[in-house]
């Protein structure tokens, strides 16, 4: 078998995996020849990867909610909330960035695990106990907004989570040494954990893809990785929202694909009453799946809120749906128990750059959703279709 055969294959056995990738290539070439390469310039690159920043985090935590079956309405206001308590720390009780990030964040994890509360403990559906969440939350949001409406923050540190970008060094050939750098580590990081996996697979006889293959995968996400790093670096570089974005992937990467954790949360998804059988804690990741997702949820409110440098009565909404289309896009499973957090960030991606490719063109507000709900109704059929084969 040549190596063409082989791509195919994998390609093939693996269309879920890959899919969401092609379906990501294909937009970019498609709206780079359709704007005559001005959808790839570095401006609008970093402004696309920065607008899809809070909702990217959303979709982080939503795919591991939806990976146990269960889903949560309430993150999109809860978030616009949250964002607004952090304004009014910031302006009217005068607390540092500092003490008010850390505060928003445990408040999204305690409201988080008042829904795990709900869910496991009393047994009220997720559905059912996050839209009624959505619906408190969204009469808190205008309740603390109603007296001065929009809240505007003045605090430089704070608003530069949303708006600045990570200092330079120096330039080189007119591109940011440090942002350059960061992408160098990033491919020797991925290079890394690639061949650290691959080393695993085999010692335990697992099958592996062939080395020529799997040389061909490293060079491909590295060269990506380079090219994004290469038009980031001619701008401004990596903001600090792309900086809190990989790091959230990396943590959760890692939680879900290399500790007990994370292989107890795709048991549960997958099978929960074989998972209880088999001695997990079904109530307690059910806890803090919902927990963590309150807390991204907290941090989407800072990302959005900063971004904006303001506080505002309209904040959150739609981010809940926009996070589930992330996750769905990105490859996770309506029946549960498959997914993955590198996924939802692709999903977020792919969301935003049909947003942005479309703007660029001109596209109408009313066609821009019918096409967006077309693609995620693409990506669901897409799901049940790759199940259906299996």
């Amino acid at each position: 078998m040549n190596i063409f055969q082989e791509t195919r294959m994998l390609i093939r056995d693996n269309i879920r995996d890959y899919g969401m990738y092609i379906a990501l290539a294909v937009i970019i070439l498609t709206f780079t020849f359709m704007t005559d390469g001005l959808f790839m310039t570095s401006r609008n690159i970093s402004n696309l990867l920065d607008s899809a920043g809070y909702i990217a985090v959303l979709a982080v935590g939503m795919t591991l909610v939806i990976v146990i079956r269960h889903i949560d309405l309430s993150v999109g206001y809860a978030a616009g909330f949250l964002g607004a308590i952090a304004a009014i720390l910031l302006t009217q009780a005068g607390l540092s960035p500092w003490l008010t990030i850390p505060i928003i964040l445990v408040l999204g994890a305690v409201v988080g695990l008042f829904n795990g509360l709900l869910v496991a403990q009393i047994g009220i559906p997720s559905f059912v106990a996050t839209l009624a969440g959505m619906l408190i939350f969204r009469g808190a949001l205008l309740q603390v907004t109603e007296k001065t409406g929009t809240i505007i923050i003045q605090d430089d540190k704070f608003n530069a989570i949303g708006n600045g970008f990570i200092p330079s060094l120096t330039q080189v050939n007119g591109l940011h040494l440090l942002s350059l750098l960061l992408g160098v580590v990033g491919i020797l990081l991925y290079i890394y954990s690639e061949f650290s996996t691959r080393r695993n697979k085999i010692k335990y006889e697992f099958e592996v893809i062939s080395a020529p293959i799997f040389a061909l995968k490293l060079v491909f996400v590295s060269a990506i990785i380079g090219y994004v790093t290469w038009i980031l670096a001619g701008y401004n570089g990596f903001s600090w929202t792309m900086v809190i974005i990989l790091f959230v992937v990396v943590v959760y990467h890692f939680l879900s694909t290399k500790t007990v954790l994370g292989r107890h949360i795709y048991a549960v998804g997958s099978n929960p009453e074989a998972a209880h059988l088999s001695g997990i804690n079904v109530k307690k990741i059910t806890y803090i799946v919902f927990g963590s997702m309150g807390m991204l949820a907290a941090l989407s409110g800072i990302l959005f809120t900063s971004r904006l440098q303001s506080a505002t009565t309209t904040a959150g909404t739609l981010f809940e749906l926009d996070a589930i289309a992330a996750a769905y896009v990105g490859g996770v499973s309506s029946a549960g128990g498959v997914g993955k957090v590198t996924g939802a960030i692709i999903g977020a991606i792919v969301m935003a750059s049909l947003t942005s490719g479309m703007n660029l063109l001109g596209v109408g507000i009313s066609y821009q959703y019918m096409i967006r709900g077309g693609v995620l109704a693409g990506a669901v059929i897409f799901d049940v279709l790759t199940r259906k084969k299996r």
